[in-house]
């Protein structure tokens, strides 16, 4: 609590302290006989300050020194004594005479180090015949009801766990920092550092202190755990003497009780300490720790923190370089960069560490100068990182070179990937293991293993057992996967395995757990991020799947040419889904560009058909053709394995529905026909394609309509479910089949039915409130509204390019609204989107014309 009185500062106690002042308040000539122990800073000097006041305004003398060993002392007087610890035996004796005499009053402040055994009798005393009183450190509570006190520092309520924190709530401390804070050149704020003013009041509690305190507080300083053992080397101290050394140190009230340095101070002993002194311990340490098989990083860390780290031994550089290595791969590669340039020898793992954070550049140009000059060790791992360099680059084909000349069994298999994702049929029989001269069975290994036969599975094999493969792949790498380099991550192919199979929530847990875990550090993170957009891009869950793109580029860096493609495939999807024809029509060179930049392989199939039909969207897929081409080619040379194929045929028959080729569209569903006894997903896309083209030949069957709708929805297709739907409603003349279309496409795009006493799509809906359809469900003049309102125009401005009013435009949005049963105006806009792209893709409003036989 506070304690304001008109003459004194304000001093904050505990409420043990509070009961002893209020007792002595009360009866100020009452038996005394206090002992306060408490490190330098714990107010001891203000306790005895505030002990004095109150007997000085009760008329009793006060004596503040301790006696001569035979000087008489007036038993009325109070006998206050500070820093008793550094008396002498023969005062330490008057003292203990007073106290067992029980005569005078007295109270004893000192630290709890040192302690002679004189002294140590004296402590003893004053705990049996009296009250022993530990002065503590300030608890949060006590921090902040200090700074509430000092109101130079306007909202102090903002600043106490920044106080606390920084001070530890070392009472000294805390004032000094209050009190720089309160200044006019600071600036007050929960992440403001100490102002330089506040750490300069260290320095004399620095000064006095012997030169063997100083050199453990520089080792203390330096962070990290460091063993009683290594201190006593670096001190030159037995172990009693370094435990005699850490009780001087908390007694100075500069080490906590858990042997740790406050922020503050930790801050003053770097910066104050003289530079030689702070650098021969500091790297003494690190020789120490590198020695001991200890971590070297934490005390690394200090000497760059200083501009120190030129001073560190190379071999230290390295090794604090490989404990960065999986958490932080950029810095691990500037420490790697600072050994070579301090004379340690080039190594693949700067390379190694360079790729991990999605410097490609430099990884390529470090591991190309070793292939060169290296030794065989390093060449061979500046082979593997060169070799993932190139696949996120999109040069397989030299990547699967590199791979098989690495030699490793881990190599070998990412070969095998590689050697698929190019359409290399004879990939198949190759064996994962290489020839690993010995080597290990690692998690690293066993997942590449597996990675291997579940793309191998993907090609020849039912998805089952390829979606199992690399789910366990991607599983092995969770536990330590950090620091593991990839070409392609078996979480990735997971995901692109599960979403060709319709297993979306299989892909979602399994990039979930793959960035949870951090595999393959920042280079596989924004890989990961891309499918997850997708897979929301293909749920229909348009807006979390921009936010989701978005994140992928927030630290600044280029994307590598694939996760450019995905993205570009994404941004082009999500276009076409708001039906936003300025969005494709913006993003269309940049998806062109990246599509140049990456050649066709085989996990990359899956833009390129989103891709293909945003070109046909802007009557531009010849652009796009010749790399539709290799991607038929390359499935053609794998067998067309319908894993992969049927996505390229579901995206080729949406693009030549746009483009108004119905013989392209009866073939893309021939083939999807031909492949739906493959999997689930086949079997869906197969009957929702066939099912399309007769809606677009003006055949609507309701119900096969929404059976088909559903079966897309529940495979993941959520979006394209509700089209096809919503396709079928306008294309239909029966009213009541147009609203139980409606309804259905309005559910499978997550919306409520549409109104107050309005059915469920399975049990027919209200047909009262379905006005006069077109064969579109809306005239011409209200699709030329509609795309305006879509557009964001006002009702005056649509008005004003019609040459029709303001009211009339109202008054056919609300005829729009009341004709699709729509509640609200959000979901009128999201259905008049669908509407609008529909019409669009109709071929000059004409049907198809019919097949010959089915």
């Amino acid at each position: 609590m506070i304690m304001n009185d008109l003459d004194a500062p304000g001093l904050t106690v505990d409420k043990g302290l509070q009961a002893l002042l209020d007792s002595v308040a009360q009866d100020p000539i009452g038996p005394l006989a206090v002992g306060v122990a408490g490190p330098a800073g714990h107010g001891k000097t203000a306790l005895l300050a505030e002990l004095e006041r109150v007997h000085q305004r009760a008329g009793i003398a006060v004596r503040t020194a301790a006696p001569e060993p035979d000087e008489p002392v007036d038993p009325d007087t109070v006998v206050l004594v500070d820093d008793a610890h550094l008396l002498d035996d023969a005062r330490i004796e008057a003292l203990l005479r007073l106290v067992a005499g029980r005569r005078h009053r007295l109270v004893v402040a000192h630290r709890p180090w040192p302690r002679s055994t004189a002294f140590s009798e004296l402590v003893d005393a004053l705990r049996r015949d009296g009250q022993a009183v530990l002065l503590t450190p300030f608890t949060r509570e006590q921090t902040a009801a200090y700074l509430a006190a000092t109101p130079q520092l306007g909202r102090p309520a903002d600043l106490v766990d920044l106080v606390h924190t920084q001070t530890a709530g070392v009472p000294r401390d805390v004032e000094r920092l209050a009190r720089g804070l309160a200044g006019p050149d600071s600036r007050t704020g929960a992440t403001v550092d100490p102002p330089r003013s506040v750490i300069l009041e260290f320095g004399p509690d620095l000064d006095v202190q012997p030169t063997e305190v100083r050199r453990l507080l520089l080792a203390v300083a330096a962070g990290g755990a460091l063993p009683v053992s290594m201190l006593g080397t670096l001190l030159g101290r037995d172990p009693a003497g370094v435990d005699e050394l850490i009780a001087t140190t908390r007694a100075a009230g500069l080490l906590g009780a858990d042997g740790r340095l406050a922020p503050i101070v930790r801050r003053a002993v770097a910066t104050l300490s003289p530079t030689t002194e702070r650098t021969a311990v500091w790297r003494r340490l690190t020789e120490l720790q590198l020695a001991r098989g200890g971590a070297v990083l934490p005390l690394v860390r200090s000497l760059l923190a200083v501009g120190a780290l030129g001073d560190c031994p190379p071999a230290t550089l390295a090794a604090a370089a490989d404990e960065a290595l999986a958490d932080e791969p950029a810095f691990a590669a500037e420490l790697f960069a600072a050994a070579t340039a301090a004379g340690g020898p080039p190594n693949a793992r700067q390379a190694l560490a360079a790729a991990l954070a999605g410097d490609l550049d430099d990884a390529l140009r470090l591991a190309d100068r070793l292939l060169a000059t290296a030794a065989p060790p390093d060449r061979s791992e500046a082979a593997v990182v060169a070799a993932t360099a190139l696949a996120h680059r999109g040069h397989v084909g030299r990547s699967v070179e590199l791979f098989r000349w690495s030699g490793t069994a881990s190599a070998a298999a990412f070969a095998i990937v590689g050697g698929l994702a190019t359409g290399d049929l004879a990939a198949t029989t190759e064996s994962p293991a290489g020839d690993p001269a010995g080597e290990p069975p690692t998690l690293h290994a066993s997942a590449a293993r597996l990675m291997a036969n579940g793309v191998r599975e993907s090609v020849t094999g039912p998805p089952t057992a390829a979606l199992s493969a690399l789910v366990q792949a991607a599983a092995l790498l969770e536990p330590d996967g950090r620091a593991a380099l990839l070409p392609d991550s078996p979480a990735a192919l997971a995901a692109l395995t599960a979403v060709h199979c319709g297993e979306l929530e299989i892909a979602e847990r399994v990039l979930h757990r793959a960035l949870g875990a951090g595999v393959g550090g920042p280079l596989m993170a924004r890989r990961h991020r891309l499918l997850q957009a997708w897979i929301l891009m293909v749920r229909g869950e348009i807006h979390a799947a921009g936010e989701r793109l978005a994140t992928v580029t927030l630290d600044g860096r280029q994307l590598e040419s694939r996760d450019q493609l995905f993205a570009a495939a994404i941004r082009m999807g999500i276009g076409r889904r708001n039906s936003d024809l300025g969005a494709l029509k913006r993003g269309w060179g940049q998806a062109l560009e990246a599509v140049v930049r990456h050649p066709v392989d085989l996990f990359t199939v899956l833009p390129l058909g989103e891709l293909a039909i945003a070109g046909a969207r802007l009557g531009d897929l010849a652009r796009l053709e010749p790399y539709l081409q290799q991607g038929r080619a390359l499935l053609d040379r794998l067998g067309n394995p319908p894993l992969w194929s049927v996505p390229l045929h579901w995206s080729g028959l949406h693009a030549a529905i746009l483009t108004g080729e119905p013989t392209v569209a009866d073939e893309h569903v021939a083939a999807l026909l031909a492949a739906a006894g493959h999997s689930r997903y086949a079997a869906v896309v197969a009957a929702a394609g066939e099912s399309w083209v007769e809606v677009l030949r003006g055949v609507v069957d309701p119900i096969r309509v929404e059976a088909t709708a559903r079966g897309l929805h529940d495979t993941g297709l959520c979006w394209d479910g509700a089209r096809l739907a919503g396709q079928a409603a306008i294309r239909t003349a029966d009213r009541r089949a147009m609203t139980t279309l409606l309804e259905c496409a309005r559910a499978l795009q997550g919306r409520p039915s549409g109104g107050p006493g309005a059915q469920t799509p399975t049990t027919g809906a209200n047909t009262a409130r379905v006005a006069g359809p077109t064969q579109h469900g809306l005239s011409d003049r209200e699709y030329e509204v509609a795309e305006l309102v879509l557009a964001g125009l006002t009702y005056r401005e649509i008005g004003d390019r019609l040459f029709i009013s303001a009211k009339t435009v109202e008054h056919h949005v609300a005829r729009m609204r009341n004709r699709l049963n729509c509640a609200n105006r959000t979901e009128l806009l999201a259905l008049l989107r669908t509407l609008v792209a529909d019409r669009a893709s109709d071929t000059a409003g004409q049907p198809w014309p019919q097949r010959a036989s089915r």
